[in-house]
């Protein structure tokens, strides 16, 4: 079995609607991170799994690795968002020989969010294009193509919640106040910022218990904060749950236990 191993920068790639003759070659089977969005934080590096089929045109085979190259990459509008100038986003993949002509590809991204999004407008769906090339003999390019798919990614802004019930503890019948906050990744500023209008719900767990239900659902403030009150009844724990949107992750705060007596 054949195998050939690349780590390209997915560099100023423009995705153009026509180009000039083709390689002949085809990308297939495109699959990014098992077809889930990417949530990325302010600092923590991801790494998604990419997964891709190359089908090379008749008169080129998958033993003859320098012949022929073939990569997705990702873009939104009509630039890739990994585009810039400074972008350093890479590619790592390995192909492996199913046929004489099929190769199955995988590998991941390397997506650093401080050096590749200077924007939360980053948060979007990207769309999928490919980039292909046949090589001559002495490695000169011989032909060169950039085509779209129809595929998307879903990046989204990672987002978190905390919580606090008080007092602790408290009498049974009084009233508990539940506050926390609701922030995310802020691309601009590499710092989480609070989410605001969002409906957040608040949610409980009776000790003994491993389920939670929904007592209410609550807005963020213009800050991100979250506020209310519940008649406190028995132990068990309090949290705040945001389901997420097209552009920020979803956000569960760890339980907050309070003893009732």
């Amino acid at each position: 079995m054949g195998v050939v191993a690349g780590a390209l920068a997915l560099s100023a790639f423009t995705a153009p609607t026509a180009q000039a003759a083709g390689t002949g070659i085809t990308v297939s089977r495109i699959v990014v991170n098992g077809g889930k969005p990417v949530v990325v934080g302010t600092s923590d590096v991801k790494e998604p799994p990419v997964s891709f089929r190359v089908t090379l045109p008749a008169g080129y085979s998958t033993a003859d690795w320098f012949a022929w190259s073939a990569q997705p990459f990702f873009y939104h509008d009509t630039t890739p968002a990994v585009g810039e100038a400074n972008a350093d986003i890479r590619m790592s993949y390995t192909c492996y020989e199913t046929s004489a002509r099929i190769a199955d590809c995988e590998g991941t991204l390397y997506i650093d969010p401080y050096y590749e999004f200077d924007s939360n407008n980053d948060a979007t769906a990207w769309k999928i294009g490919v980039v292909t090339r046949l090589w001559k003999p002495d490695g000169g390019l011989k032909k060169e193509q950039f085509a779209t798919t129809s595929g998307t990614l879903q990046v989204k802004r990672w987002a978190k919640a905390t919580v606090n019930a008080s007092p602790e503890p408290v009498t049974k019948g009084k009233t508990l106040t539940v506050t926390g906050t609701l922030k995310r990744a802020d691309w601009v500023k590499h710092s989480y910022t609070g989410v605001s209008a969002a409906s957040v719900k608040l949610q409980f767990r009776k000790k003994g218990s491993s389920a939670y239900t929904t007592v209410k659902t609550v807005k963020s403030s213009s800050t991100g904060a979250l506020k209310t009150t519940v008649k406190a009844s028995v132990d068990g724990y309090w949290r705040w749950s945001f389901g997420g949107w097209s552009t920020t992750g979803a956000a569960t705060a760890a339980g907050d236990y309070v003893d009732v007596r």
